[in-house]
């Protein structure tokens, strides 16, 4: 009952700020509560399975491309195993398309990171990517072990839609992880929506999203609206904030 309720409130928040919303104004659609509950999360670490893909194994950037440019190798800097964003370069995105997922993605918030409310190692994951800059479906990645901001913009949140059911964040430094399953919208030929887009997250092995059904797009300015599309690149964010860059590991997909 809980999770509907934070649903419900969250949905009602939503439809009431539309109006505003349509004047350009992105605190509209952000809300303070309810706040998710602080947990202390597992130490677990999940590995490729024999059927996965692997998207980045500390080697190279052998699936990605830039998102700006698709023809372009993606530019962040690899070394050490790990995966670093560069911001210059803007989004990367995978050489493949996916409809339906099982995703795993580790990523670390620096020990040195600075700022605060959004712009703390702010990152996300676009679960289908659908276009140039942060077009698509985010899953935000943010530094909120002890960093507030408004909460369905918080790590776990899809963005500006659900708030996570719980805060699982990890100290700057420590390696944290995302394990997500997507299931892509559905559309109809003349472009209405057929069926919605649904996902299901764990963070560091925590329920954050169970089963939530997507509104449309998330967006920063104003409310999500659905736009009709096909098999979709997943798209890493190079957020343009001032704090340090954030890094990723062990990425690997398994289509369903």
């Amino acid at each position: 009952m809980k999770v509907k309720k934070i649903y419900l409130l969250l949905s009602t928040a939503i439809i009431a700020s539309a109006s505003f919303a349509q004047q350009g104004d992105p605190k509209a659609t952000e809300f303070y509560s309810p706040v998710p509950k602080i947990i202390t999360p597992g130490k677990a670490i999940s590995y490729a399975p024999s059927d996965a893909i692997v998207l980045f194994d500390g080697k190279n950037l052998d699936e990605w491309v830039t998102t700006q440019d698709p023809s372009k190798a993606a530019d962040w800097i690899v070394a050490k195993n790990i995966l670093t964003v560069n911001k210059k370069a803007g989004n990367i995105q995978t050489k493949r398309s996916f409809t339906d997922y099982q995703l795993h993605i580790e990523w670390r918030i620096p020990a040195n990171i600075t700022g605060e409310g959004q712009a703390r190692g702010n990152s996300g994951i676009f679960l289908a990517g659908t276009g140039p800059g942060d077009a698509g479906y985010e899953i935000q990645i943010l530094d909120c072990y002890n960093n507030k901001t408004y909460v369905n913009g918080q790590t776990g949140s899809i963005y500006k839609q659900s708030i996570p059911l719980a805060n699982a964040c990890k100290k700057p430094g420590e390696w944290q992880g995302y394990d997500i399953v997507w299931t892509a919208p559905r559309f109809n030929e003349e472009g209405t929506i057929k069926s919605p887009a649904h996902v299901t997250a764990f963070h560091n092995g925590v329920l954050v999203q169970n089963n939530y059904e997507l509104k449309g797009e998330t967006a920063y300015i104003g409310a999500p609206v659905y736009k009709k599309h096909g098999p979709a690149p997943i798209k890493l964010q190079a957020h343009g904030d001032k704090s340090e860059p954030i890094s990723f590991r062990n990425i690997w997909i398994r289509e369903l």
